[in-house]
């Protein structure tokens, strides 16, 4: 039941990313690139119809993993304190940013929600990349010092960095130089989906210039991709051993790697949908290669006194898994339904479409 619950919660992860990812993408592409006001209002429509229902996954994510590793979620709820109250602030700013700036129809106004839908778009990816790379990277559980552990060898609290912005160290930080690249590799990721999905669901003049922009930020990531490679080896030396032991996990980096090869072609592809399904590609190959070069580690331990936390030592009971797995089904089902009426609701070009008014 353990990897069950852990397949479906990647899976959730994973729809979340693609889903959500879009928008944190749309706002990105919207702060940097939006210049005329018809662009603008049509580019924050394509994210502002659709965020709510898929900030659904999250909760649902959160959901799952209280029910399903109760001891995990705990752990990390608190020792991520500070980015997840960050990260709350920016989704509360992001959203009032794309449901407040056509409320009235001073420039003034549109301007400064623009900048917070923008802004908090782009430092929302920023951090959940971060947040993977805190993951990869591992915590020291237990806070041991010299040997000698100061809390329970499941919990931990980062500061947002250390003094030597180090990986490396005794007790690291939420940030540092090889969380920050994870991070910026999650930008540029979703920087790209944000504007397929532009490119996808609007008639946005910038359209055919966001081609040449996903182009550019595609080499960016195959270059930021290698490097984050190389140093998660000084990192974690045994970071691709599940690869090596169990040779059918280079599946989900095939799939990363598809999406990266075939987005070299954007100019090629005819039709949108595929360059937004490449895309999810990326996001769906990042995500997985990076939970299977843990399994069935899901938080890593950088000291040697308290075990890893993986999927079985933080598992809730059997009976309360078998239990979580009858109400589970009906509420994937609820979700899968929701997210189809209200795409189906929405389908093709948005623009025409009344939003925020």
């Amino acid at each position: 039941m353990e990897i069950f619950w852990y397949i479906i919660i990647a899976v959730v992860l994973a729809m979340f990313f693609i889903l959500d990812g879009y928008d944190f993408g749309t706002g990105i592409i919207h702060l940097f690139f939006a210049k005329e006001e018809k662009d603008k209002e049509v580019i924050a429509k394509s994210a502002g119809l659709f965020w709510d229902s898929n900030e659904v996954w999250l909760v649902a994510a959160g959901g799952m993993l209280f029910m399903a590793f109760p001891t995990f979620y705990a752990s990390v709820f608190s020792g991520f304190y500070l980015p997840l109250i960050i990260v709350l602030w920016l989704i509360i700013f992001r959203a009032i940013g794309l449901e407040f700036r056509s409320q009235f129809k001073f420039q003034m106004w549109k301007d400064i929600w623009d900048v917070s839908f923008g802004v908090s778009s782009l430092l929302l990816a920023l951090f959940f990349g971060i947040a993977l790379g805190n993951v990869v990277r591992g915590v020291n559980l237990g806070g041991v010092e010299n040997g000698v552990s100061a809390h329970e060898g499941h919990y931990f609290f980062l500061p947002l960095w250390d003094s030597s912005f180090s990986p490396l160290t005794e007790h690291p930080g939420v940030i540092d130089w090889f969380t920050i690249i994870i991070g910026l590799i999650s930008v540029v990721t979703l920087a790209i989906h944000g504007a397929n999905w532009i490119i996808l669901k609007t008639n946005s003049t910038i359209n055919n210039k966001l081609k040449g922009v996903i182009f550019k930020l595609n080499i960016a990531l195959a270059i930021l991709t290698v490097f984050s490679l190389i140093i998660w080896q000084s990192v974690n030396p045994n970071s691709l051993d599940n690869f090596a032991n169990k040779p059918y996990l280079l599946i989900f980096p095939v799939i990363y790697l598809i999406g990266l090869v075939g987005l070299f072609f954007i100019k090629k592809i005819k039709k949108d949908v595929h360059a937004f399904l490449l895309s999810s590609l990326l996001i769906v190959g990042g995500i997985t290669s990076s939970l299977a070069s843990l399994f069935p580690v899901i938080l890593p331990s950088v000291n040697k006194t308290h075990e890893h936390l993986t999927i079985y030592n933080t598992a809730a009971s059997e009976y309360g898994l078998s239990v979580a797995f009858n109400w589970g089904i009906i509420g994937f089902i609820l979700l899968i339904g929701y997210m189809i009426i209200q795409k189906r609701l929405i389908g093709g070009k948005i623009d025409n479409m009344d939003y925020g008014h």
